[in-house]
């Protein structure tokens, strides 16, 4: 299997307003966008090329990001016209694939599982399908799988009475027939084409279909709290290094990553935490599952378990700022001045909590 194709058309409402100006799945997770850690994982299963697929909006951000080549892939954009579902966006990327077998992943996922062996298992069998599949407290958000053995005899999309707990996760594999289940199901009461009534079409003709169930983390990052949650696993895993200039006032407690031009002066660090670089962390308490960009100040403040993407700026505040989400370019400060006032410009959709 040599070719792959990444969703990345959604537009991300649920977490507006940061997806007014950045698609979803190019948010930082550890100062990463989301997206490069699906096409390394892609890439290390062995495909060689990928198509992502994007909206009209959003063509030229993922060009200008992603480019052409990461990983040793070779990226093709597919654009998706308007979001008619996800079988939608597999059809609309025939061409891409031709008549060979592929593996569809949804870009806001992330996956930490081996896909390597999941797609040799694929390679090996005589299935027409292979789905990922996992065990979840609440399926009625998700496909459902029922299964015999390790066959899927049924799949439903989000039901309101789940026939089990077994939900899909964001990674498919097909065989070229999987375009004869689109070409003969109609739009569901979303008016999109689901890819689980294709799939439910190959399996009423007798097609096989696998259920491969993983136990691991993994995470649909379609909501802020799935950002913190991503970015705190991802954060688990790195290794220290330390590229920046911290100060002998300053204490660097577990690990921390820290790039070139950053400087911390008289702050205490506590990991793992990421900081990007250029950054000028002053007076300020960092702590643990934090990332921040580059070209940010954090001065005579106190912040944790946050994303602060590039070109922010956090300072004076004096209550510690824990499990928030800070868009490209914020500016975050007190001022002395009397009558003491909040000053806000938000926009749409923002939420902000005191």
């Amino acid at each position: 299997m040599k070719k792959a194709i990444v969703l990345c058309a959604g537009k991300g409402t649920r977490l507006r307003p940061l997806t007014f100006t950045t698609a979803k799945h190019l948010i930082p997770i550890a100062n990463r966008p989301i997206l490069f850690y699906s096409l390394e994982n892609i890439a290390r299963a062995g495909i060689e090329e990928v198509g992502v697929v994007v909206n009209p909006y959003n063509a030229e951000e993922f060009k200008r990001i992603v480019g052409d080549n990461p990983f040793g892939l070779k990226i093709t954009y597919i654009v998706q016209e308007e979001p008619k579902g996800l079988a939608h966006a597999v059809w609309v990327s025939r061409n891409f694939l031709g008549d060979k077998d592929f593996m569809m992943y949804l870009g806001d996922n992330l996956i930490l599982e081996d896909l390597g062996k999941f797609v040799k298992d694929f390679e090996r069998s005589d299935y027409t399908a292979s789905i990922l599949l996992s065990p979840v407290k609440d399926p009625t958000h998700f496909g459902v799988a029922v299964m015999e053995g390790d066959r899927v005899v049924k799949v439903v999309e989000k039901p309101k009475i789940p026939p089990s707990n077994l939900a899909i996760v964001g990674l498919y594999l097909f065989r070229n027939k999987i375009f004869e289940g689109i070409e003969n199901i109609k739009p569901s009461w979303r008016g999109e084409l689901e890819i689980t009534d294709a799939i439910e079409y190959l399996i009423e003709k007798g097609e096989k279909v696998k259920g491969y169930v993983i136990y691991g983390w993994w995470k649909d990052t379609g909501k802020p709290d799935d950002l913190l949650e991503a970015n705190r696993r991802i954060l688990l895993g790195i290794n220290e290094k330390i590229l920046g200039e911290v100060d002998d006032k300053t204490t660097i407690q577990g690990t921390v990553v820290m790039g070139k031009s950053s400087r911390v002066v008289n702050s205490v660090i506590r990991g793992p935490v990421v900081i990007g670089e250029n950054c000028l962390i002053k007076d300020t308490y960092v702590g643990p599952y934090t990332s921040i960009g580059n070209n940010v100040v954090l001065e005579s403040c106190e912040i944790e378990n946050s994303i602060v993407m590039d070109d922010c700026s956090i300072v004076g505040v004096e209550k510690r700022i824990d499990s928030s989400i800070l868009g490209k370019g914020v500016s975050v400060r007190s001022s002395a001045r009397r009558p003491v006032s909040l000053s806000l410009i938000l926009g749409d959709m923002s939420r902000v909590e005191f």
